[in-house]
């Protein structure tokens, strides 16, 4: 089974359009979002449509949250005040009314292999699950969860982890991020997780990670930041991938 993970497009469309396209071409069993469709770019409303229209599952990230927040109303100025005006009500709706998690199960010869989907990471929207996260809290979480895949976005940087416990293999996905890498590659990232057909939890090849990277016309759409309400300084994080 082949299942694309993409997250934190943050309203950039055009890097969005081209993630489309790659899967076009990739052909994915299914397609989950771990959250953050708005927040730093111009297009909030087409984005939260494009995703809705595809029937995509997702899950919420911070800064879709943060349009629960009435305060967000008090500054326009600020990146997710400018968010809020321009957002929709009925995309406002969407979003805050998303799950914080998702859980799903593959089952094999009586054996389930076990996969969560969180935005920063099991305790919190705003956790950064970094590649370097402590191994004891990462396995507290996985097994408090019962969960053998924890996939997560946020911090905008890719990796995959293996972790080995008492002779099982847990993994730790970060897929990265389609709307504003922070890895210094402009291009978009995404996750593509194959597992095998009879995934085993005491096998480290069970599950497979790609990360695909989509390019776009990242000059375009820092241009159209730069040319909106938006601080100048979210142009020059698309450019630089910082």
């Amino acid at each position: 089974m082949k299942i694309a993970f993409f997250s934190d497009i943050h309203a950039n469309l055009p890097a969005l359009e081209a993630f489309f396209e790659d899967i076009e071409i990739v052909n994915p069993d299914a397609i989950y979002c771990l959250g953050d469709l708005v927040g730093y770019n111009i297009w909030p409303n087409e984005v939260v449509a494009e995703i809705r229209k595809r029937r995509i599952p997702v899950i919420m990230g911070n800064h879709d949250e943060a349009l629960l927040n009435p305060i967000v109303l008090e500054d326009q100025s600020s990146n997710r005040g400018l968010t809020r005006a321009m957002i929709s009500e009925n995309n406002r709706n969407y979003l805050i009314n998303l799950p914080r998690h998702l859980s799903l199960s593959f089952a094999s010869d009586d054996v389930f292999f076990n996969c969560l989907l969180v935005h920063g990471s099991v305790n919190s929207i705003n956790d950064y699950m970094v590649v370097d996260y402590p191994e004891q809290d990462v396995l507290a979480m996985m097994n408090r969860n019962q969960t053998d895949v924890l996939l997560c976005g946020h911090t905008h940087k890719p990796f995959h982890r293996r972790i080995e416990n008492n002779g099982q293999i847990k993994h730790v996905i970060n897929i990265g991020s389609i709307g504003k890498p922070k890895d210094g590659d402009t291009r978009g990232c995404y996750a593509l997780v194959e597992l095998s057909q009879s995934p085993n939890t005491n096998d480290a090849e069970a599950v497979q990670v790609s990360f695909r990277r989509v390019a776009y016309d990242v000059e375009k759409a820092a241009r159209a930041v730069e040319a909106s309400k938006f601080d100048n300084q979210f142009a020059e994080a698309l450019r630089l991938a910082r």
